[in-house]
């Protein structure tokens, strides 16, 4: 199974951090942030991994290579522009062929077990095409996204946070031109409206490392580890 990891963002709010060196490469506890998930991936055997790049691209492929020092096996896709969630899924899909795929965002630090997201995205289908690791509401975002009911996530009820792990089958992004910005939540408001997306409530540990401040309290933590 192959997984994508999201890199192609700005970091607009990691600034003026992310002027000369992109949000994944941004260090903590001794290691960039990506590479703290591909370590993350390759022990739930998940070794085939493709990476979207787009902001101070030839810095991450430079970085990473091919992926032979981390024991997995790395393409790129290129955006000329970054693409949004599901745009930049969509641009990728040539690269991440025709099953189910895992999806990550390059910016969160989790023990989350990429194994349990395996065997979830195996059921996956074009007619139950997503599985969604929700999370409780941190302080920066107290609304939350999505409902949780019996495995079935819901656009209503009592809301918990997505934490940009998922597991996602190629046909929801069908109808996305090569090259179009689409939104994530977008792509899921009608699967999710009829009831054929699937979600699980993490308990574990989860950070999003959108700001330099928990960029900084992380990177305090892990050091003390």
């Amino acid at each position: 199974m192959k997984a994508l990891i999201l890199a192609a963002g700005r970091g607009e709010r990691m600034r003026p951090l992310t002027d000369a060196t992109p949000k994944p490469l941004l260090m903590v506890g001794g290691k960039p942030l990506i590479v703290w998930v591909i370590e993350r991936l390759k022990r739930a055997g998940v070794a085939d991994l493709v990476v979207n790049v787009s902001h101070l691209a030839d810095q991450i492929e430079r970085e990473l290579g091919d992926g032979a020092k981390f024991g997995v096996r790395i393409s790129y896709s290129f955006e000329r522009e970054a693409l949004e969630t599901a745009g930049g899924i969509a641009w990728a899909l040539p690269l991440l062929a025709d099953r189910p795929f895992l999806v990550v965002n390059s910016d969160v630090y989790s023990n989350y077990d990429f194994a349990d997201l395996k065997e979830r995205a195996q059921s996956l289908s074009a007619t139950r095409p997503a599985h969604l690791v929700l999370v409780d509401n941190p302080q920066h975002h107290p609304q939350g996204d999505f409902g949780l009911r019996d495995g079935t996530v819901t656009a209503a009820g009592t809301r918990l946070t997505f934490s940009g792990i998922g597991a996602y089958h190629p046909a929801l992004f069908a109808g996305i031109a090569r090259g179009e910005k689409a939104r994530l939540a977008a792509r899921l408001a009608a699967p999710i409206a009829e009831g054929r997306v699937t979600g699980e409530h993490f308990r574990g540990e989860w950070n999003d490392v959108g700001t330099p401040q928990r960029l900084a309290e992380l990177d305090v933590r892990l050091r003390a580890v």
